[in-house]
C-alpha cells in the first residue's frame, strides 16, 4: 500500500503528524486533521495537461485525493459540474462576470456528494464496516448511496422535523434512519452515543479528515473552468463550513503545484438570519464562533448552530480579504425564484441565498462591475418545493 498524504493538525498543535494508514478522526486538541501531500513527489508527473483526457469527475485530480494507490474510488460520478454564466441576473446587477456553480447536479443533488466520495472511499480501505453521520439531510442522502455502492452499512441520524424527501432518499438506499429530537448538534450527541461502542466509523463534518478533501475539488474545477485563473469572489452559503474550508485548501495546494497564479478569490461565507454564528464571529473580530441559540431557517443546510470548524472558515475568511453576512429567509426564496426563473437554475435555500448576498454587496458597492463572481448553488430546489407555496 503506497499513500503520498499524511494527516496534521489544522491549528497546527504541534501534535504529529498522523499516519494516513491508520484510523484518525480529530486531533489529539480537539480540532480538524487535514490531509497533506507531497507535491513534489506527485508534481513529477502530473500536469495540467495531463488532465486533458481524465474522467469528468472529481476523481480527475486522483494524486491530490486521498487515494491508496491502486484502488478504485467509491464513485457515482460526482463532480466536475457545470459552471454556468448568468448573464440575465449579471445584466440586472450590472455584473460583466457572473458565474453559478450548480452542485445540484450531483448525485443524490447537492456538493455532498463530493465529501462523502472520498470519506467513504477511504473509510473502506481503512475496513471500515459502519458508517454513521449527524445531518441536515442532504449529507445523510450522499451518504446513503455511497455507502450502498460500497457494499457498507449507513447509519444516519437527522432532526424529527427533517423533510421527507430526505427520510425517503436515505431509506431507498438502504441506511438506518434515526429521527432525533432538535437540530444536527442533538443529531451528533445521539450518533456519537450510539456509535462509539460500537466501533462505527463517524463521518461527521471536519470529524474526520477525508470530506474536505471531496469538497476542495470545486476549488480545483473553478480554477479549471475559468483557465487556471481565480474569480474575485466566491460566494458559498456556510453551515458546517467544510466548502470554504476546502476551496482555501484548494487555493493553497494549486499554488504549491505551480498551476494557479495571482491574488486568490476573496470568500463571502453567508448565512441565515436566524442561524448566524460564523456571521456573528467574523463581525465581532472573534477566533471561534459561540454556538447560536434558537436556530430557525428554511435552508436545512444553514441551520448549524455550532461547527466544529468555526476557526477554520474565519480564518479562510479573513486570509482571502472576504466576508460574511446573514440574509433573510425571504431573500433566500426569493433568489431560488430568480435564479430559476431567470437563468433556469433550479437552487436550494442555500443556492437562493447567496444571490441574495451578492445583491447586499453589490449595493454598498464591495463587488464591482467588472468582478468575476462564483456563486454556489449546493443543492436542488426539489427538495425544498414546499417553502415556495
Amino acid at each position: 500500500m503506497s499513500l503520498t498524504f499524511h494527516l496534521e493538525c489544522s491549528i497546527p498543535c504541534g501534535a504529529g503528524p498522523f499516519a494516513a494508514a491508520e484510523r484518525h478522526h480529530l486531533c489529539t486538541c480537539g480540532r480538524p486533521l487535514l490531509a497533506r501531500y507531497d507535491w513534489e513527489r506527485i508534481g513529477a508527473h502530473w500536469t495540467r495537461e495531463s488532465l486533458g483526457n481524465a474522467t469528468r469527475s472529481m476523481w480527475r485530480y486522483a494524486p491530490a485525493l486521498p487515494l491508496t494507490d491502486g484502488a478504485p474510488p467509491v464513485t457515482l460520478g460526482e463532480g466536475w459540474t457545470p459552471l454556468f454564466p448568468a448573464p440575465r441576473l449579471g445584466a440586472e446587477l450590472g455584473l460583466s462576470h457572473l458565474y453559478v456553480k450548480d452542485e445540484a447536479l450531483n448525485p443524490t443533488n447537492s456538493f455532498k456528494a463530493r465529501g462523502m466520495s472520498a470519506a467513504v472511499t477511504r473509510a473502506r480501505d481503512l475496513e471500515a464496516t459502519t458508517l454513521a453521520v449527524p445531518s441536515a439531510g442532504n449529507a445523510a442522502c450522499a451518504l446513503a448511496a455511497y455507502a450502498a455502492n460500497a457494499g457498507l452499512e449507513a447509519q444516519v441520524f437527522m432532526p424529527r422535523d427533517v423533510k421527507s424527501p430526505f427520510i425517503q432518499e436515505c431509506r431507498l438506499h438502504g441506511a438506518d434512519v434515526t429521527l432525533v429530537d432538535g437540530l444536527i448538534t442533538d443529531a451528533g450527541r445521539l450518533a456519537a452515543e450510539q456509535g462509539r461502542p460500537q466501533g462505527w466509523y463517524d463521518v461527521s463534518t471536519l470529524k474526520e479528515p477525508y470530506r474536505v478533501e471531496g469538497k476542495k475539488t470545486m476549488g480545483y474545477e473553478i480554477a479549471e473552468q475559468l483557465g487556471w485563473r481565480w474569480p474575485d469572489w466566491i460566494i458559498y452559503p456556510t453551515g458546517g463550513g467544510t466548502g470554504i474550508v476546502g476551496i482555501w485548501k484548494a487555493c493553497d495546494e494549486l499554488e504549491q503545484l505551480g498551476w494557479v497564479r495571482g491574488p486568490r478569490p476573496r470568500l463571502v461565507s453567508v448565512q441565515a438570519d436566524g442561524c448566524a454564528p460564523i456571521v456573528r464571529a467574523f463581525q465581532t473580530g472573534a477566533e471561534t464562533a459561540e454556538p447560536w441559540v434558537g436556530a430557525a431557517t428554511v435552508a436545512d443546510g444553514l441551520r448549524v448552530p455550532a461547527a466544529v470548524g468555526d476557526i477554520l472558515v474565519l480564518r479562510a475568511l479573513r486570509a482571502s480579504g472576504g466576508s460574511a453576512l446573514a440574509v433573510s429567509d425571504t431573500e433566500m426564496i426569493q433568489g431560488m425564484r430568480d435564479l430559476g426563473s431567470q437563468e433556469g437554475i433550479g437552487a436550494a435555500p442555500e443556492g437562493g441565498a447567496t444571490l441574495a448576498a451578492l445583491r447586499r454587496l453589490v449595493a454598498d458597492g464591495t463587488i464591482s462591475s467588472h468582478d468575476r463572481v462564483v456563486l454556489l448553488n449546493t443543492g436542488g430546489a426539489l427538495k425544498y418545493l414546499d417553502v415556495l407555496e
